[in-house]
């Protein structure tokens, strides 16, 4: 039985508002907020890179569960945003947390590493003992390139989130997981290299609306589980009007799926965890209680993962 255990965070402290956002992309406020539901995003200094931050919600991980780092089995890492190509950030994430042969891993998907990630955790951990599971992005500085597409640029903010699954300790089991990958979708939501995001935003939505439902419901049924018996739904902070469609395609109340994308913005791969950390931050379990997770991003590649309060 594998578990999650506890969660970090890490946003920088610039909040950019639609008010300052808005003379930059060439849209207005109300615009902004009623395309994605986002009033503010965090941006990260010129000074700050993905491993500060992945550091720092790796540290508030750790420090919440009483865990030293050199207890640690492994380190999942995922990040679309690096500075270069190779190593990527894990194994300096690692340095950062002085561990020198502990395996350190990088899983470069945007927006469903996370998920991609805790998935692996929860069937590695029993063999390789607790695992941290970190996502870091600084998406401002891409989405703010030349050319720029100001249905874009206005999504995206800065942050890193972070989760250790712990193969016999913890607040929730994960009772199962349901993974999906296309590559046919691979030219509607790209980064080349050099080169600022470029998205096809029908195709996006319109297979997002598809596919995290189904999956949600796929894995639920596996489970014997209908979407009415979840007590919160952590999705990917993509979009807020995404977030509802999703509620209401499963037939549930919106109020039971977390969201803080009004103030962080679309944060790829670390919107989950940094949703999480927060929501973790009040929650009440109840024994038994369902937790589901969910994910859709480039690839395109999507997922959910469930968990149950002991």
């Amino acid at each position: 039985m594998t578990l999650l255990h506890s969660f970090g965070a890490a946003v920088p402290s610039r909040a950019v508002t639609n008010e300052e956002l808005s003379p930059l992309v060439g849209r207005t406020p109300e615009w902004i907020l009623n395309v994605s539901g986002i009033q503010e995003r965090r941006w990260a200094g010129e000074e700050t890179s993905v491993v500060d931050l992945a550091a720092e919600a790796a540290r508030d991980c750790l420090n919440r569960a009483g865990l030293a780092a050199r207890e640690l089995g492994m380190i999942l890492l995922s990040c679309s945003s690096g500075h270069r190509q190779f190593p990527g950030p894990a194994v300096q994430l690692a340095q950062r947390l002085e561990l020198t042969a502990t395996p350190a891993i990088d899983i470069p998907l945007a927006s469903a590493g996370a998920l991609f990630g805790m998935s692996l955790a929860a069937d590695l951990a029993p063999t390789r003992g607790p695992i941290l599971v970190v996502a870091a992005e600084i998406m401002s500085r891409i989405a703010m390139r030349a050319p720029q597409d100001s249905a874009v640029s206005v999504l995206f903010g800065d942050g890193a989130g972070a989760c250790l699954i712990h193969p016999d300790q913890g607040i929730a089991r994960i009772r199962g997981s349901l993974l999906g990958s296309d590559g046919s979708f691979a030219d509607d939501l790209k980064l080349e290299f050099g080169s600022g995001i470029s998205m096809n935003g029908r195709s996006v939505i319109l297979q997002a609306t598809r596919k995290l439902p189904r999956v949600i419901s796929d894995l639920l049924a596996r489970l014997n589980l209908k979407a009415g018996d979840v007590g919160t739904f952590l999705m990917h902070q993509a979009n807020q009007n995404l977030i509802d469609k999703v509620a209401d395609t499963l037939g549930v109340d919106r109020s039971l799926f977390f969201s803080n994308i009004r103030r962080y913005g679309n944060t790829s791969s670390a919107s989950m965890l940094i949703a999480a950390s927060e929501w973790a931050a009040d929650a009440r379990l109840r024994s038994g209680e369902l937790i589901c997770f969910a994910a859709f991003g480039a690839g395109f590649n999507w997922g959910a993962l469930l968990a149950e309060a002991p």
